[in-house]
Order: C-alpha cells, then sequence, then structure tokens
C-alpha cells in the first residue's frame, strides 16, 4: 500500500464482525414450518451471491419467505478484529468505519472493544444515506478530514464496498468472508487493489 494512506476504513458486518450466526438465525426463522430445508435456501443463497446480490434478502423473496427479524446479539467480532486493528493503530494508521447499520454503531463497537481504536464512525441510520452511495463515502472522508487518496476502504461486498470507494479514489481492500467469497469483480471498476482472506492478512497489505 503507498505510503500517502492515513485513513483506513472498515466495513463492519462479515468484515469486522461475523455475522454467520445472525444470518443462520435470520434463516431458520425464515424457513421455519414452510418444508424449504436449511440446504436449499443457502445454495439459492448461493446462486443470487454469486450475481452479486445480497443473497439473503434475495433468496428470501425467491422463496415468497417473510423477512424475519435481525439478531444483533448473535453477532461477533472475528477472533482477530482486536488485534489487527491495534497493529494498525501502532503503525500510524487512523481507523474509521463506513456501514450500513441500525441505530448504536459506535455502542456495538464499544461493547466488542473494538471502538479505542477507532476514530471516526459513518453508520448509514445516523447520516441518512446508506453504501452503496457514495455520500455516505463522502461523509466519512469529512468527518475524518481526509482527502479520498490518503484512504483505504476494506469491506466484504464488491457493490457496496469496492466499487463506490474506488470510484472515490480511494484504495480498495476486498475481504473475502461471508457470502461475498461467492461474488466476483463483473468490470475494472470493481476490481479491488488487494484481496485477503482474513483480517490478519491485512498485516500484508499495509
Amino acid at each position: 500500500m503507498n505510503n500517502e494512506i492515513r485513513w483506513i476504513f472498515f466495513d463492519v458486518g462479515t468484515t469486522l464482525v461475523d455475522e454467520t450466526k445472525a444470518y443462520n438465525h435470520r434463516i431458520k426463522y425464515a424457513i421455519a414450518g414452510t418444508g424449504i430445508s436449511f440446504e436449499q435456501f443457502q445454495e439459492k443463497r448461493k446462486f443470487f451471491a454469486e450475481q452479486n446480490l445480497r443473497g439473503d434478502l434475495e433468496a428470501i423473496t425467491y422463496f415468497g419467505l417473510r423477512k424475519t427479524p435481525w439478531h444483533k446479539e448473535d453477532e461477533i467480532p472475528y477472533p482477530d478484529a482486536i488485534e489487527v486493528l491495534r497493529y494498525l493503530v501502532a503503525k500510524g494508521y487512523k481507523i474509521g468505519i463506513v456501514a450500513n447499520q441500525s441505530p448504536g454503531t459506535a455502542e456495538r463497537l464499544k461493547s466488542w472493544g473494538l471502538l479505542q481504536y477507532i476514530d471516526v464512525v459513518a453508520a448509514s441510520v445516523e447520516l441518512g444515506c446508506s453504501k452503496p452511495d457514495r455520500e455516505i463515502f463522502h461523509k466519512a472522508l469529512d468527518m475524518a478530514i481526509c482527502e479520498a487518496q490518503e484512504a483505504a476502504m476494506v469491506g466484504d461486498r464488491l457493490d457496496n464496498d469496492i466499487f463506490s470507494a474506488k470510484k472515490l479514489g480511494m484504495k480498495t481492500v476486498w475481504i473475502k468472508q461471508g457470502f461475498s467469497i461467492y461474488q466476483h469483480p463483473i468490470s475494472q471498476e470493481f476490481e479491488p487493489d488487494y484481496t485477503v482472506k482474513s483480517l490478519t492478512e491485512l498485516k500484508n497489505v499495509f
């Protein structure tokens, strides 16, 4: 990564925080009593993810199911999240969040022990805009008093994270966790500058 980078922005879900249990909770409640198996749902979810779509919501629509509540209590930081954030801060980087999140993002980050390493939290519900709209990235950069070329974005979604950040001139790192492993760049605009398979691998980038 070039030495102009001062800020590293992270998505939250499936980037810093493992949402596997929360997704499974939603899916099991959605298919309860329908005759649709968990495996059938997951296969359709994978199919839509391969189309660079939000697989779980598309599968819910496909099967004609009701979108059941999301359980925040099922979320848990990836095991290497704190250690990697500590490493990046020690190297002199400022850390920010750009995420589509429900109210209370900073409080949840604090409860997980992550907020102490984070300088800016740009969350969709508080800012009134959401990814992939570039407005939320503009607002995050303004909050950080940072130019786009001085920032990098780390996220799991090519559509929400990589495409929009790259358009602004930010460096981009695609972290292939969760169902994002089935996404693929559909054009040069979706190609990340770097690709990693875990937060720990960010040490090889920054």
